[in-house]
C-alpha cells in the first residue's frame, strides 16, 4: 500500500512523502533458478520482482489451504454438536462465581 504524506511548513512550502508498505529483502538462488526464472519473466512480460511475488502469494495460498483442510471435520464423531456445545460455554458465563475472602 502507498501512501501519501504532505508537510506543510513555512512561507506556503510544504515537502511530500511516499512509501509503501513493502518489504525489500535479498535471496540467494541456484544460477539454474535464475536463468529459468529469466525465461519465465520473458515469457510473461514481468519482472523477476512480480515472479517472486506471485511465486510466494502461491505458495502461502497454498499453505493456507492446507490448515484449512485439517480444521474441516474436527467435531466429526463427538457425541454434541457445535451449537449445543456453544449454548453449554456461554451459559457458563451467566452462572454466578464464588469468591473466596482472603
Amino acid at each position: 500500500m502507498t501512501e501519501h504524506i504532505r508537510y506543510g511548513l513555512s512561507r506556503g512550502k510544504c515537502i511530500d512523502l511516499m512509501y509503501d508498505d513493502v518489504m525489500r529483502t535479498i535471496i540467494d538462488l541456484p544460477e539454474q533458478d535464475i536463468q529459468d526464472l529469466d525465461g519465465l519473466c520473458a515469457r510473461e512480460h514481468i519482472s523477476r520482482a512480480e515472479a517472486v511475488r506471485r511465486a510466494v502469494s502461491g505458495y502461502l495460498k497454498m499453505h493456507r489451504a492446507e490448515c484449512n483442510d485439517a480444521a474441516f471435520g474436527m467435531w466429526k464423531g463427538r457425541q454434541k454438536d457445535g451449537l449445543s456445545y456453544q449454548h453449554d460455554i456461554r451459559n457458563e458465563w451467566s452462572e454466578p462465581t464464588v469468591h473466596e475472602q482472603p
